[in-house]
């Protein structure tokens, strides 16, 4: 354990403190888990200015496997465009497993109970349909951003996953930048692409879209590997004269697997 880990209760506690002196802030919310740390603020302020504040937890909110709700391989899910953008945050919805989706549908969405169990209904029948989650999603992201923002994620969403490049290249550079979480993005430098490249060479070293140049070899003979939406040959080669807006191209690695590459 870290002296940080060790602390963590102090500090917490500590700026409570300094928000309830300097912001007159007077209520902390938090998990239950956060329920010691808020008293110990609370405690800390009545002691030593003879003040008044007051903690308030919730059940905390876990997936399925136990892990914390948010704790995404991609980061945490902001409620602030600028941080998780509408489409990456109607798609967070969109993925949820069908075991972690009947509870956030009860504790994220204003739905009736009647709805709710209606929705269930058709998702049992259809769970092909994702009834659930397309619900959920529509929802919460129409509160958060906008019944406009909602529509746009649809769109580039069948846009990514469609087999149209000519679809793809109608998107913004700042759409497709927020399509692709930092999992999914990976920065090649400009100077490799100033001459053709194998594509071979870029996937398995330059990029590290797959772990090595023999896995690149063997997914393109097995007809696994698109680039900008269109299935590579062994001899393949790419260039700057294949940029999306002189910066991106677009891999396909499998059925669903979609990396972006940013030429910087």
């Amino acid at each position: 354990m870290s002296f940080t880990e060790f602390t963590y209760q102090l500090v917490q506690g500590y700026d409570f403190y300094y928000l309830w002196k300097h912001h007159g802030i007077k209520i902390q919310m938090g998990g239950s888990d956060q329920w010691g740390n808020i008293l110990t603020g609370a405690e800390l302020i009545r002691r030593k200015d003879q003040g008044e504040a007051f903690a308030y937890t919730t059940p905390l909110i876990k997936k399925a496997d136990g892990t914390k709700f948010g704790k995404t391989a991609g980061g945490n899910l902001w409620l602030d465009a600028k941080r998780t953008s509408p489409y990456r945050f109607y798609q967070f919805w969109i993925n949820a497993s069908d075991e972690d989706v009947k509870n956030y549908i009860r504790i994220f969405t204003l739905f009736s109970q009647e709805q709710v169990l209606e929705l269930e209904s058709q998702h049992q029948k259809e769970p092909h349909l994702r009834h659930l989650q397309k619900a959920l999603a529509k929802d919460i992201t129409t509160r958060v951003h906008s019944s406009a923002d909602v529509d746009r994620a649809i769109e580039t969403s069948s846009i990514l996953f469609g087999n149209s490049f000519d679809a793809f290249k109608s998107l913004k550079p700042e759409e497709i930048e927020a399509a692709f979480d930092e999992n999914e993005t990976r920065r090649v430098s400009r100077s490799i692409l100033e001459n053709s490249i194998d594509c071979i060479s870029l996937l398995g070293e330059h990029a590290n879209v797959y772990e090595s140049k023999g896995e690149v070899k063997r997914a393109i003979q097995g007809n696994a590997v698109s680039i900008n939406k269109e299935k590579i040959k062994l001899n393949a080669q790419v260039s700057g004269a294949n940029l999306l807006y002189n910066r991106f191209l677009l891999v396909q690695k499998g059925r669903r697997d979609y990396y972006l590459l940013i030429v910087d």
